[in-house]
């Protein structure tokens, strides 16, 4: 079934989009009542929208490609307020809280920890969906939500490294088979950092200026964050900076869990000589859960978001299991499954060697492409 572009057209069905709205409120709603209700934003983004997706199922359901972006108003708009919110949100709640006589420590450190569930599960996906497009104001808002999270370079190393290696040695993001987040993540951290510093300074050394030409966005990044990392400690003192670093933290783990599943175990196959097939949709996780996909601006169709990067949320593709895997669930069960590898094993490990068997029955020996020592791609 296809969503005609009248249809797309409509607000009414741009609505379900906007759920992560819901959550501004929540937050000050645990700031102004403190005790069980700061634990309210991670219940509610990973156990309430778990429990939803079972009930409602799959939405596969495509848009028609022919949406223009006029058609596609009501879905954009979401994406392009959450920034002023974001930024409303978490140096207003700095402000509040800092001074706030009945919160306690660990009550401010609960409330903080939430905060940094959707400044990642919301802010970093939206900054995902607007760093690819071509409108400037779109991108500036990308580079505001990445600085509030301390996370910047994601998306030099997103746009420069992850779209053109992903599933090969060179990238650092792709999770390998049998390796658990605990060893992922301090990994993708450090590579991440550096592989984005390499892909400026390269794209610099091509116009035969140096790495530190003030073309090079890390100034951009480095501004943003001590911009922001200032007016945390105007609104709040060193209580501030601390509350700040730990959404911040908070939010960046979030990030790397869903980078952690997205292509868990895949790789294109090596066609000799550092040459690599091109990026399918096969090369991504597929999930058609509905209410994860609402909060998550259709992130979980992400076989076809490597497959076209071009393409806005709304338009993504579904992909069957003829064309994509399929994961079980939706992200938010799979991430918290992803904290408890044996369990993570036990549901991923038997599908990645299925996905083995079903489109690369010629490959025999897998243990380069496990431990990531095939060749680099040229």
């Amino acid at each position: 079934m296809v969503t005609s572009a009248s249809d797309m057209a409509k607000i009414q069905n741009a609505l379900p989009f906007w759920v992560s709205l819901a959550l501004i409120p929540v937050a000050w709603i645990g700031a102004s009542y403190g005790g069980w209700t700061v634990l309210l934003l991670p219940f509610l983004t990973w156990y309430l929208f778990s429990g939803i997706d079972l009930a409602l199922g799959l939405d596969v359901r495509n848009a028609d490609l022919d949406a223009t972006d006029d058609d596609l108003y009501w879905y954009r708009f979401i994406t392009i307020i959450w920034a002023p919110l974001q930024f409303i949100t978490v140096f207003g709640l700095i402000a509040y809280v800092t001074g706030a006589a009945h919160l306690g420590a660990w009550e401010k450190i609960g409330l903080f920890f939430g905060i940094g569930v959707i400044t990642g599960t919301i802010g970093i996906n939206y900054s995902h969906e607007l760093m690819h497009q071509k409108n400037k104001m779109e991108r500036q808002m990308a580079d505001i939500l990445l600085g509030l999270v301390m996370y910047s370079h994601f998306r030099s190393e997103h746009m420069l490294v992850h779209h053109r290696y992903v599933a090969t040695p060179r990238d650092p993001v792709t999770a390998r088979m049998g390796e658990h987040f605990y060893r992922y993540f301090p990994r993708v951290l450090s590579s991440s950092f550096l592989s984005a510093l390499r892909a400026e300074a390269a794209m610099l050394a091509r116009k035969d200026l140096p790495a530190t030409d003030r073309g090079n966005p890390f100034w951009k990044y480095a501004a943003l964050q001590g911009s922001f990392l200032l007016l945390a400690f105007i609104l709040g003192g060193w209580v501030g900076v601390g509350l700040f670093l730990l959404q911040a933290s908070t939010a960046i783990w979030q990030l790397e869990l869903v980078n952690f599943i997205e292509h868990y175990g895949l790789t294109r196959k090596h066609l000799g000589e550092g040459k690599y097939e091109h990026v399918q949709p096969r090369h991504s996780w597929n999930a058609a859960h509905k209410a994860s996909n609402w909060l998550l601006i259709n992130l979980q169709r992400h076989s076809d978001h490597h497959y076209k990067p071009d393409r806005r949320f709304p338009i993504l593709q579904n992909y069957t299991e003829a064309d994509a895997p399929q994961l079980p669930y939706g992200y938010p069960i799979m991430t918290m499954a992803a904290m408890y590898p044996p369990l993570f094993r036990r549901i991923m490990n038997p599908r990645v060697r299925k996905w083995r068997e079903i489109y690369y029955p010629e490959i025999t020996d897998w243990s380069a492409y496990n431990a990531a020592k095939n060749p680099m791609p040229r």
